[in-house]
């Protein structure tokens, strides 16, 4: 179903040219874009016209007011899509969208391959002391080969919380290294995480039985702070806390303390409750951190494939196609009928509003 002309908005912070690529040399599609951080007005002029919002997924970057709020949707009437920029989506408020007949989309999935290779990396890294060796050969002479002596990760026991697209192919890859791999996953029947690689436990087995417990679950009301200090003090004493998933589902005080008392072995961390962490934070402090900046899943290739799969879902979403990355799929039926809706305001017959 085509709906004659409508206007795909995204915000000026950088994404790949294949999202914009992606509707060159199209009537039926207008791509604006509004400054983040100029003036309001000239942002709410391109916004209050927009029918897909492609919403930054960056909660650091993207300045609030842009967030997609029910105070947004409430200027955008015509909004009919927001699409995440990555598999993530804190800067939208689903519930409020749905309400609106707003359909979510993210792109879960397409950065897979390279998330799952950094979380290898920080692994590898920590187990084997690289990042120890490396800052003390900058600082230090005389020290002996023995004083950064790691383990292998063969043979060790990995525990994936939350097996979904990066999971599975970390449990992939950790059987390649000859790894024993577990996981839970409550929105997963036991098979399915068998069907993954994995073997199916609760998530204090996998805490109490697992040499490296690795986050790769969603950020929500129910995984804030799952990651406490009750939770670091069940895992193994020597183990390994690596996190690719969002900043705020592990406590960084919690977890600084168990590392300071031994308890862990040490710790690789790519995601913050804020982005980037300051200088003075506690983990950057230790050398049995591995800290990087969230960019376990900016590589070319993953931020070239997530612009695509945005483009590709928006255009299925506008020709009427449910898109295989519906967050909310209870809004199908209003999300429809606000399709139809505009498509009949294009052709002069009735305004559209939000559900």
């Amino acid at each position: 179903m085509a709906v004659n002309v409508m206007r795909v908005v995204r915000s000026d912070l950088w994404i790949d040219p294949a999202f914009d690529q992606s509707f060159q040399g199209r009537q039926d599609v207008v791509l604006d874009v509004f400054p983040r951080n100029g003036p309001a007005e000239a942002a709410w002029a391109v916004l209050e016209r927009a029918h897909v919002y492609q919403c930054s997924a960056a909660k650091d970057e993207l300045p609030r007011q842009w967030f997609a709020t029910e105070q947004l949707l409430q200027r955008c009437p015509q909004l009919l899509c927001v699409s995440s920029t990555g598999a993530g989506y804190d800067t939208i408020d689903v519930a409020a969208c749905t309400k609106a007949g707003v359909a979510v989309v993210n792109q879960a999935g397409g950065n897979a391959a390279s998330v799952a290779e950094q979380t290898f990396g920080l692994m590898l890294g920590v187990s084997r002391r690289m990042l120890e060796c490396d800052r003390r050969l900058r600082r230090e002479q005389g020290f002996g080969r023995e004083s950064v002596m790691g383990h292998e990760i063969r043979g060790k026991t990995l525990g994936i919380v939350g097996i979904g697209h990066v999971g599975t192919r970390v449990a992939a890859l950790a059987r390649a290294f000859g790894m024993e791999v577990l996981a839970t996953d409550p929105l997963l029947e036991s098979a399915e995480i068998t069907r993954r690689g994995a073997s199916p436990v609760t998530l204090d087995e996998l805490l109490a039985r697992s040499d490296v417990v690795s986050l790769h679950c969603p950020r929500d009301p129910t995984t804030l702070r799952m990651i406490d200090a009750g939770a670091f003090a069940r895992m193994k004493r020597g183990s390994i806390f690596i996190t690719t998933a969002r900043g705020g589902i592990h406590d960084e005080a919690a977890l600084a303390a168990a590392l300071a008392s031994g308890h862990l072995a040490g710790a690789g961390v790519d995601v913050w409750d804020k982005e980037p962490p300051p200088l003075d934070h506690p983990l950057l402090q230790r050398d049995n951190v591995f800290a990087t900046f969230h960019t376990a899943g900016v590589t070319h290739e993953a931020r070239r494939n997530m612009a695509t799969i945005a483009a590709q879902q928006i255009l299925q979403l506008l020709a009427g196609e449910r898109p295989p990355r519906l967050i909310n799929p209870q809004v199908w039926p209003a999300f429809r009928a606000r399709l139809l809706a505009a498509a009949r305001q294009g052709r002069g017959q009735e305004p559209v509003a939000a559900a």
